[in-house]
This record gives structure tokens, C-alpha cells and sequence, in this order.
């Protein structure tokens, strides 16, 4: 044991600092045998929303995190993205376009598009986590669904982290974004 301290403590490289032992099904496991998992949280602009739904969304997440017995992290984090395929698919919507109004509409869209990706290097889509870790896989597994509940009873939509969320989560924090691949700006999930 003392060898593997030895190696990790003689390293170059800060991937083999930190105590990771696997990834699978979500979830970080630890040397420690500690489970890090979390979930993917969609984000919603409350600003375009009025002041007492806004108020409300707001007094229902200090509750939500007040009710939190255990050591939890909010993590924000910028993924890189490439809006092409954005463009392409508005594109092959315009060729498809039923009527004039409609076309018209799409094309502003590109022109927004390709306005916001000339004037901006660092597009970036945020993205938001609500990380925990536990010992026993059982409590992991309560928290994981009572999150998700909690956060759906408030109209947010979440799901727990896949092993490329924690994969981009841990590049993101050792590397600080560089090296990043692209991801897309829409998705079929």
C-alpha cells in the first residue's frame, strides 16, 4: 500500500492525485468506497416569469435545500459548444417551411445565430448539479429519487448524472474547461 501512495504522491500528472477508483452507472467510486453521484439539474429562467411565481419558485428552493440533511454541492459548469448542427437543422426547417411567414421566422433565427457565434469564441451552454456522496449504495439510491421528486414537485426537471456528466465534471475541474470536446447545442433526449 505504502508503494501506491508512493507512486500517486511521485506523479506528474493530477488525475492520479485524485482518489478515483471507477465510474460506473452515474456514480464516482472512491478508494474510500465513498459513492459520488448527483443529479443533472435542466435549468429555467424564473426572470421571464411574474414577481410571485418568481418569489414562489424561489421560496420553494430554499425550502428544497433546507430540508437537505447531508453535505450536498451545487456545481456550475460551462460546456463548450458548436452551434453547426443548430444551423444545419435550421437550415433543412427552412427548405421545409409550408409558408412565407414561417420561412421568414427561421431565417431570423440563423441570422441570430450566426450574429451571436461571430461575435462570441466561448459559446457555452451552463449546466447545473446537485452532487452528494454516501458509503451505502441504498441511501445513495433514496437521495438520487427523493432529489428528483423534490425538484419535479417545483416544475424542474432533472435526472441523475450519467458517467460523461461526472467524466466532463471531473475534466472540467482538473484541466479548468481546456481540452473540452464540444458538445451539441440540441439534443434528442
Amino acid at each position: 500500500m505504502a508503494k501506491k501512495v508512493q507512486s500517486k504522491s511521485n506523479s506528474k500528472y493530477s488525475e492520479d492525485w485524485i482518489p478515483v477508483k471507477d465510474m460506473q452507472n452515474g456514480m464516482i467510486i472512491l478508494d474510500n468506497n465513498f459513492y459520488v453521484t448527483g443529479v443533472k439539474v435542466e435549468p429555467k429562467n424564473i426572470f421571464i416569469l411574474d414577481q410571485q411565481t418568481q418569489n414562489n419558485v424561489i421560496f420553494n428552493f430554499r425550502s428544497f435545500y433546507n430540508a437537505i440533511d447531508y453535505e450536498f454541492w451545487l456545481i456550475v459548469a460551462d460546456r463548450p459548444v458548436d452551434i453547426k448542427l443548430y444551423l444545419s437543422q435550421l437550415q433543412l426547417e427552412y427548405e421545409q417551411a409550408s409558408t412565407q411567414a414561417i420561412r421568414k421566422l427561421i431565417m431570423q433565427d440563423i441570422a441570430k445565430a450566426n450574429d451571436f457565434a461571430s461575435s462570441s469564441s466561448n459559446i457555452v451552454d451552463t449546466e447545473y448539479y446537485l452532487m452528494f456522496r454516501d458509503k451505502n449504495i441504498e441511501v445513495v439510491k433514496k437521495r438520487i429519487q427523493s432529489i428528483i421528486a423534490n425538484l419535479a414537485s417545483m416544475g424542474i426537471n432533472s435526472r441523475q448524472t450519467s458517467n460523461d456528466d461526472l467524466k466532463f465534471l471531473l475534466q472540467n475541474f482538473l484541466n479548468g474547461e481546456a481540452g473540452n470536446d464540444f458538445g451539441t447545442v440540441m439534443s434528442d433526449v
